[in-house]
Order: C-alpha cells, then sequence, then structure tokens
C-alpha cells in the first residue's frame, strides 16, 4: 500500500513542480527578451538501511527554450534586439558576468547605461558610461556612437561597443534570476560575428495558448493523483474490515 501512496505523492509534487515553472513562464510572457523555462524529472532513489526500494521524482528547470521571440521596431536609438544565438552580456547583483536576451537599454543620470531591469551593460572595458551627448546611436555590430555636446553632427564618436557573446560550444545555464551564465563560473569569450538590430525589440517567446495548456494538464494530473490516494485509502480500509475478527 506504500508503494501506491509514494508513486502518488511523487506524481503531486511533479505537477506542483511543473505549475510553478508554466506560471512563471506565463508571468513572462509579456517580459523584453524573456526566455522560457524549460523543467524536466530525474528519477532518485530513496536511501535507506536496506536495499533501495522506492523511487521519488525530481523536478527542475533544466534549461531554457532558446527559439528567437518576435522583434518589434521601435524607434528608439537605445533599443537592440540581439539577432541568431546572441548574448548581451551584462553585471549581475553579484558582479559576476552574466548574460542575457533584453534589450531595452537605458541610461542612468550618471551616463551608466543599464538594461530595463537596472543591470549595468558590459563593454570593452567593464560596465558602459556614456559621456553627455547631442544623439546617439548603437550600429549593427553594438558599437555605441554619439555626437557630443557641442560637437559636429557629421563626425560622430565611437564611446564603446556592447559584449556580444554566443552560447554555442559552451555549456550555459538559466539562473533563478534569468540571467544565463557559464556552468563553471567563466565569462563567454566575446563573438566577433554577433550583431543586433538597432531600435527594435524582441520579445518573450513564451507560447501563452500552450502553458494554459500544460497548466490545465498539471491541475487535471494533480487531481488523478488525489483520486489515487483516496482509492488506496478505501482498500485499505476494505483489508482492514476483513481481518477484524467477528464479536
Amino acid at each position: 500500500m506504500d508503494r501506491v501512496l509514494n508513486t502518488a505523492l511523487t506524481a503531486m509534487r511533479g505537477s506542483m513542480a511543473r505549475q510553478t515553472t508554466t506560471a512563471h513562464n506565463l508571468a513572462n510572457a509579456n517580459t523584453t527578451g524573456f526566455r522560457a523555462e524549460v523543467a524536466n524529472a530525474t528519477s532518485m532513489w530513496i536511501n535507506g538501511q536496506t536495499y533501495n526500494s522506492r523511487v521519488q521524482s525530481s523536478e527542475q528547470v533544466l534549461g531554457a527554450d532558446m527559439r528567437e521571440g518576435s522583434v518589434t521596431q521601435t524607434g528608439n536609438p537605445l533599443d537592440v534586439a540581439m539577432e541568431g544565438d546572441a548574448l548581451l552580456a551584462v553585471q549581475a547583483s553579484d558582479g559576476s558576468e552574466a548574460y542575457t536576451r533584453r534589450g531595452d537599454l537605458k541610461l542612468s543620470d550618471t551616463g551608466l547605461m543599464t538594461t530595463g531591469d537596472g543591470l549595468p551593460v558590459i563593454g570593452q572595458a567593464g560596465p558602459i558610461t556614456v559621456p553627455a551627448y547631442n544623439s546617439i546611436s548603437i550600429s549593427k555590430d553594438g558599437g555605441i556612437w554619439i555626437v557630443p555636446q557641442g560637437g559636429d553632427a557629421a563626425q560622430p564618436i565611437q564611446v564603446d561597443k556592447l559584449k556580444l557573446a554566443s552560447p554555442v560550444g559552451s555549456d550555459v545555464a538559466k539562473g533563478l534570476d534569468g540571467l544565463f551564465r557559464e556552468i563553471n563560473g567563466g565569462a563567454l569569450p566575446e563573438d566577433p560575428l554577433a550583431s543586433v538590430m538597432p531600435e527594435a525589440l524582441e520579445g518573450s517567446n513564451v507560447n501563452a495558448t500552450s502553458m494554459l495548456v500544460q497548466m490545465i494538464e498539471a491541475s487535471r494530473a494533480w487531481e488523478t493523483q488525489v483520486k489515487m490516494i483516496d482509492t488506496a485509502k478505501q482498500m485499505d480500509d476494505g483489508g482492514a474490515s476483513l481481518m477484524r475478527l467477528p464479536d
């Protein structure tokens, strides 16, 4: 009987984990550059003092769906959409180098360039700082060009360049903060062939319809396991009544 309950419990935990991942993806259906999380289940033996006889399912986020999202032209000179598999290097909250597809760039009052969620953007020599300017633009190769205040509009200067990296050939994983990192803690090399689409933004690649279907499937799977537990209880009560001695 305990095997039935263990099986149901394991399935219910998997359904909860699947619901969590699906809900997180749905919540970011409109987040710029968001990559849908992909969860998978693995088997884990329950260790005991004798031989291993029980297995539980452990479901966790193992990666992300790296398909490109839809691109929208914005006309904003600070917006960029990464092309192909390119990733934009940013400084994470812990100071380490991480990577994102989010290209809604902004400038603080001090000229520090950040993403829309406030992470400093990394250039050729660390976080990018842009001096005062009359106009600014970002070229296809990630170069940041400005016309300084009082400068000649016909002679823009390049102040820095976005660090664009490619995950191809490296072990990259998505963290809980939504950023990509090299698994061993290193930094990805700059990709000289990477490019961006200026004045455009890439949206989330979450398919809301598919996520809703997955949420319904997980909910029904939960209900099925609850019924299994109820059936196991009825079977246990029936067996106990058969074993009861007559008065």
